[in-house]
């Protein structure tokens, strides 16, 4: 009696037909080396796996790697330091990417799998890396309160207020802390969109409340569950437009939510319909983590040190006799190196700030550490200050302040030094009205700072 041949194969049996692992034949399905199931769900034709390479998948598999070294692998591509407002990824994070088709799965178990290395690398070198994680891994209240940079205590605030609610939920045993704890898990999406959805909070406020004191949130009142609703006014302050735009919007495009309740002079709209829309429509960001600032300083030595403030704040005064501030996190032994640097008897020079709303500034002497502050979820948040007079532009192509003059006379017709718009010059040897020949012309003074605007009026 004839046997009966084999017409169609699912993996197990397509790895045996080629006497291959298992974990080679995903890989080379998930890497596009074999068609994918093209008999059903699951099932390859017997011509598709009679064509398959043995050899070239087994090649290609070059050994998987585990969950947990995936993720750390994963982590390190998101920055050293990690942003203060980002969580280290987790291995249960890359069985979420696996579920999101972001990674194969090559064996092991389905919550932490394995996974190909060459395709970790991938992704890590990806730019959006953040926008994926906060697009397919949920959190747990720990890591959210970490994402939204604030204490514990503040993200279950947030949570009673209504503003987020579970998307799922897994079950942790911590044996010997009470066995099987059921934990909520949240999208990490909805926590990133915190700040852009809720603009009426003092988010500053509430990431830098001391520990032991009592949560700004805890003033504000739930929202009654399912009337989670804005006016038109709201959602212009969520998408940081004028109403009008708003209103506008309605008018041309027939998808945008229709209203829940309110009257027709004041609609009032379901608050996820509406940024959901804005983001179909790149109307509103997920931000992806926190602004960074390069800082440059230097020692009464000379020697500079870099260093880097995550979500910084910069004030800059209106008077010259008032003084600069910048904050930012930091890690604790930056902040050490900066309070040594400033402590000395001139202070520490600010060589070069790049900071995001600014163009690059300098201070020549006398920056200080003003605070140094930890929040209830463990960052640091450091305060430098700085003579408000001192301030300068960062020279280009080098370090320092560039240094221009108000000239006595206005330039002429044939002055070739770069202008600015103070009215002052950056002189040039070779210069017949502001050379060397013709010194002294001008009174110098830091460029870009406020002096430059105080002399320009003087």
């Amino acid at each position: 009696m004839a046997r009966s041949v084999r017409e169609q194969y699912d993996e197990n049996q397509a790895a045996g037909r080629l006497r291959v692992p298992l974990a080679a034949w995903r890989w080379a399905v998930g890497s596009g080396l074999v068609p994918a199931a093209d008999a059903g769900p699951g099932l390859w034709s017997r011509a598709v796996v009679e064509a398959a390479d043995p050899e070239q998948a087994r090649a290609a598999l070059r050994g998987p790697i585990g969950a947990g070294v995936a993720a750390d692998r994963l982590t390190e591509a998101l920055g050293v330091p990690l942003p203060i407002l980002r969580p280290r990824v987790t291995a249960a994070a890359v069985g979420h990417l696996v579920k999101a088709g972001l990674l194969v799965y090559l064996g092991g178990d389905t919550q932490f799998p394995d996974v190909h290395p060459d395709q970790v690398a991938a992704l890590a070198r990806r730019r959006d890396l953040p926008a994926l994680l906060d697009r397919h891994v949920p959190l747990g209240p720990d890591q959210a309160a970490v994402r939204l940079g604030v204490r514990r205590t503040d993200f279950d605030q947030v949570v009673r207020l209504g503003w987020l609610a579970p998307v799922a939920s897994v079950d942790v045993d911590y044996k010997r802390q009470g066995g099987v704890t059921t934990v909520p898990l949240y999208d990490a999406q909805d926590v990133a969109l915190l700040e852009v959805v809720r603009p009426f909070v003092d988010w500053r406020a509430v990431r830098t409340v001391t520990a032991g004191r009592r949560s700004p949130l805890a003033a504000l009142d739930p929202v009654v569950p399912g009337q989670d609703r804005v006016l038109l006014a709201a959602v212009a302050r969520i998408a940081r437009v004028g109403r009008a735009a708003v209103v506008n919007w309605r008018r041309r495009h027939p998808d945008f939510p229709d209203p829940v309740a309110g009257t027709d002079v004041h609609p009032q709209f379901e608050c996820r319909a509406v940024v959901a829309w804005l983001l179909t429509h790149d109307k509103i960001e997920v931000p992806t983590g926190p602004t960074i600032a390069s800082l440059v300083l230097a020692g009464a030595g000379g020697a500079t040190h870099r260093f880097r403030l995550d979500d910084p704040y910069l004030a800059l005064a209106d008077d010259a006799a008032g003084e600069d501030s910048l904050s930012g996190w930091s890690t604790d032994a930056d902040a050490d190196t900066v309070a040594e640097l400033a402590a000395g008897e001139f202070g520490a020079s600010l060589r070069r700030l790049a900071a995001p709303g600014t163009g690059p500034l300098a201070v020549p002497g006398k920056v200080r550490v003003i605070e140094r502050f930890r929040a209830g979820s463990g960052g640091l948040r450091v305060t430098l200050a700085w003579p408000a007079g001192l301030r300068g532009a960062a020279s280009v192509g080098s370090v320092g302040v560039v240094r221009h003059g108000v000239p006595y006379a206005g330039p002429g017709l044939e002055c070739v030094c770069t202008r600015h718009e103070c009215g002052g010059v950056v002189p040039v040897d070779w210069c017949r009205e502001h050379g060397r020949a013709a010194e002294p012309v001008m009174e110098w003074h830091p460029g870009g700072g406020i002096r430059c605007t105080a002399l320009a009026e003087g």
